[in-house]
């Protein structure tokens, strides 16, 4: 019997994916274990998607049983567990529906329809451009890419949608004189994931809440990597201030089953007519009773507390190897995503940083092209953060040597 390899190189999948990957084979609470049975630290999370770990019997057993009862149904009919969680994410703001989807670039493209479709059906044609900010990401399907500023992601595939904006991230100057009823929607990110993890400062959250309002212009926090308590918040938009009329979720919805969900308020809802929108697959009852067991522990407020605590172990902790490391320049992000910046110059090292610290055990992610990103499960202990960070702290000594 050939010995299995815990990297595959070449594997049977598209070009645009890397030619060489590790194999994973199972995990237990935060660490991973190849098929040889090597075991991993992850700091990455499966990109913040598994906030609650591995090896959970009990979502295996929600999923079990209601896969024994009924596993499908379409969007012409519904169940107990989509209701249920429907109305449970309601609750997490002035939202009066909830759009169920399969992925976060999914979540947002139904956000930009219904922004578009709400400027149409209040003020009409002509009212249709959307803003996005520099260094942002919101997804890879055409409407998403057309509002994901970065070139890489989007020359091959032009032309995108059309009348899109692209302004400074952070720059409620160029905001307030850009902005106008013209717009039917805006969409941010409170933490960049995919650009860099820089964070919205409080002045532009206020800048984004009083454009929007003042022009009715539908303003969607793009959360499907903030949301859900990966900053110590049910939704990172507490935290900064920001009062969004559409929330976009995913990654950890689902504990790793393809789910997403468009929150929308009252008047983009009543505007909505049968057909406007939907999804086959969005909101099954697996992924949906499974997400009702997750959402037990996410929006728990004492969870949340413990999140915030940790948060600031991680910090400590990431200070410490920023301040004692000629490689890594600034410390980005919040709650428990956070980033360690590369000098630009050095960037190409960063994936060589990943490679040395996947050959220790630990598990990272990289964001933009100099930061290293770090998104454990939000079950991690103080302990296994300290872990974590002395893997990375060798790493980052032998590299900068």
């Amino acid at each position: 019997m050939e010995r299995k390899r815990a990297i595959v190189y070449d594997p049977p999948l598209p070009h645009s994916y890397s030619r060489e990957m590790l194999v994973f084979d199972r995990g237990e609470g935060i660490y991973l274990y190849d098929v040889e049975g090597k075991r991993y630290l992850d700091f990455g999370a499966g990109i913040a998607v598994n906030a609650l770990g591995y090896g959970r019997e009990d979502l295996a057993e929600v999923a079990a049983t209601q896969m024994r009862k009924l596993i499908h149904t379409s969007n012409l009919f519904t169940t107990e567990p989509t209701l249920r969680l429907a109305s449970r994410l309601l609750s997490l703001g002035d939202f009066d529906a909830v759009h169920f989807g399969n992925s976060g670039t999914e979540a947002n493209e139904a956000a930009l329809k219904f922004a578009r479709l709400y400027a149409f059906r209040t003020r009409g044609a002509g009212h249709a451009k959307l803003l996005c900010f520099d260094n942002g990401f919101h997804g890879r399907t055409m409407g998403a890419l057309s509002v994901t500023p970065n070139p890489a992601y989007k020359e091959p595939f032009e032309p995108l949608v059309p009348e899109v904006e692209v302004l400074p991230y952070n720059d409620p100057d160029t905001l307030a004189a850009t902005l106008d009823a013209s717009y039917a929607g805006v969409i941010v990110e409170v933490v960049q994931g995919e650009g860099g993890l820089r964070v919205m400062s409080q002045e532009f959250a206020a800048a984004l809440n009083e454009a929007c309002s003042r022009h009715d212009v539908m303003l969607i926090a793009d959360e499907v990597q903030t949301g859900l308590g990966r900053t110590g918040f049910a939704l990172a938009s507490e935290g900064f201030g920001l009062e969004p009329d559409i929330v976009t979720l995913a990654k950890p919805l689902g504990g790793g089953l393809p789910l997403s969900a468009t929150l929308i308020p009252a008047k983009i809802n009543t505007l909505l007519q049968v057909g406007d929108h939907g999804s086959t697959f969005g909101g099954g009852p697996v992924t949906a009773a499974v997400s009702n067991t997750i959402l037990d522990a996410l929006l728990d407020p004492e969870f949340l507390i413990e999140i915030q605590h940790k948060s600031q172990v991680l910090e400590q902790g990431l200070e410490e190897l920023r301040s004692g490391s000629d490689l890594v320049v600034e410390l980005r992000g919040t709650g428990l995503l956070r980033g360690l910046a590369l000098d630009p110059e050095k960037a190409a090292l960063s994936a060589e940083i990943l490679q040395a610290a996947r050959a220790k055990g630990l598990v990272l992610l990289r964001s933009g092209k100099n930061v290293i990103r770090i998104a454990p499960p939000l079950i991690i202990t103080p302990e296994q953060i300290q872990e974590g960070i002395h893997f990375l702290d060798q790493v980052l000594r032998e590299i900068g040597r």
